[in-house]
């Protein structure tokens, strides 16, 4: 097999990243914008010794889980690469990567549930961030996404993963801040004021934050002119922030923001309860479906136990450990950002809530500081980021849990990699339930309940 050979494959199934795979005499051969079932034409790109990768040619006979995507950018936009499968067909593709990533790292053939779906397939996404960038001649504001696999911004007009109100709040920015000569940042030179937009709403759409994030480390007069105009144009809008980002680098938000107009925060209210979100806080960005994980890791805590005392690890804002507090004697939320912390504490003065403990700090020191004090919990849960936990992290887990782990995930081979760990421990799964947070991109978020055996 050579590059530019041409062949005619069969696609099998889709792969965590996006890419799908095909075999040609049992060499893979991953592929782009494939479709399970399709019958395609396709040129070799790239041949490694133990996979190639291969472009479209011509799709000889369509898969009957191919549909048109809604979206006309969805070829150039690196954003949700699966629009062009069918959503029920998307879970069950979603299914099969969770069962064969956690089998190929554990080595052991689990039951997967069905996955659950979001309530919305579009229109889902409750915070976005946008990379700005201006064009030479017109100075037009442009902000969007990359194309796939490339720092080539594609300016999107409209977007089906946030609702019409986000849209038209973008468009505004653009068009507003061409007109207050406010520059777009360019990466190569290091230069432009506005680097990126960052929107976080409510799901009812009551209660907007804007986060202006730029190249400066003091507030433009222009930039305060355009959050005005912007608190004055839409009244949903509670709060419009500077965060201050003057490094060369890919993170997004520094830890230093400043309020230009109201307030830097937005209030979630969720089946009842309130969430004060600040702009670094982190909050699911598909609430309605972070709802359903929210009652599902409840529900199977509550089978196995009454009135359990709980760890909340990695908790943010105590997204879980105020849902949890009605049923719990008591909750400890564990998180290491000062912002998310201060959150939480304001979350359960403002749901009058008096079970629920709050430490800032690593879950790592957290957990040896609640081992030292001889703390036990009925049940844990972990909510970590995408890397997992740290070894020495599940190391002190397990001292300080009895019986039960909830661990939920973002990112399944870690969660697969931490199994391994915590079955040192003799703490094995007893129930993994994937859950679709993510609708139409390959990313897949998963609920794990481990026991302890004897």
């Amino acid at each position: 097999m050579n590059i530019k050979d041409k062949y005619i494959v069969k696609i099998e199934k889709m792969l965590y990243g996006g890419n799908s795979l095909a075999r040609l005499e049992g060499f893979p051969i991953f592929i782009k914008s494939g479709c399970p079932d399709d019958t395609l034409e396709v040129e070799i790109t790239k041949v490694n010794k133990n996979y190639a990768e291969g472009r479209i040619i011509k799709i000889i006979e369509n898969s009957k889980c191919r549909i048109t995507p809604e979206c006309s950018l969805h070829n150039a936009c690196g954003s949700c690469n699966w629009q062009y499968i069918k959503y029920k067909e998307q879970l069950n593709q979603k299914r099969n990567i969770v069962k064969e990533t956690i089998k190929n790292i554990t080595g052991y053939d689990y039951e997967i549930k069905e996955v659950i779906p979001s309530p919305k397939q579009f229109e889902y996404r409750c915070k976005i961030q946008l990379p700005v960038s201006q064009t030479k001649v017109s100075k037009r504001i442009l902000a969007g996404y990359y194309r796939e696999n490339s720092h080539e911004l594609i300016n999107i007009k409209y977007c089906k993963m946030y609702d019409e109100l986000i849209n038209k709040i973008v468009e505004f920015i653009k068009i507003n801040a061409q007109e207050l000569n406010i520059s777009g940042y360019n990466e190569k030179s290091h230069k432009g004021l506005l680097r990126h937009i960052v929107i976080r709403k409510s799901s009812d759409n009551s209660e907007i934050l804007v986060i202006l994030v730029i190249n400066s480390a003091k507030t433009d007069k222009n930039i305060i002119l355009l959050a005005k105009k912007l608190t004055d144009e839409f009244p949903q809008i509670k709060g419009v922030c500077a965060n201050f980002n003057t490094k060369k680098t890919n993170v997004i938000l520094s830890d230093k923001t400043s309020i230009i107009e109201g307030r830097d925060y937005y209030v979630e209210n969720l089946g009842g309860i309130k969430y004060k979100v600040s702009a670094n806080s982190f909050f699911q960005v598909n609430p309605e479906c972070a709802k359903l994980i929210f009652n599902k890791v409840k529900d199977l805590i509550t089978e196995k136990i009454n009135n359990p005392s709980i760890l909340d690890a990695y908790s943010g804002v105590s997204s879980f450990g105020i849902w949890l507090s009605p049923f719990a004697s008591k909750v400890t939320s564990v998180e290491e950002s000062i912002t998310s912390s201060n959150d939480a504490k304001e979350n359960i003065r403002l749901n009058d809530i008096d079970n629920v403990e709050i430490i800032n700090g690593d879950a790592e020191k957290s957990f040896q500081t609640l081992i030292d004090n001889k703390v036990l919990f009925d049940v844990s849960i972990v909510d970590p980021p995408r890397k997992g936990c740290s070894e020495k992290s599940i190391d002190n887990l397990v001292k300080l849990t009895k019986k039960y782990i909830v661990y939920v995930s973002c990112n399944v081979s870690t969660l697969a990699r931490d199994m391994k760990l915590l079955e040192k421990y003799n703490y094995y799964p007893v129930y993994i339930q994937p859950v679709d947070m993510f609708p139409n991109t390959y990313h897949i978020e998963t609920i794990a309940l481990f026991e302890k055996k004897q």
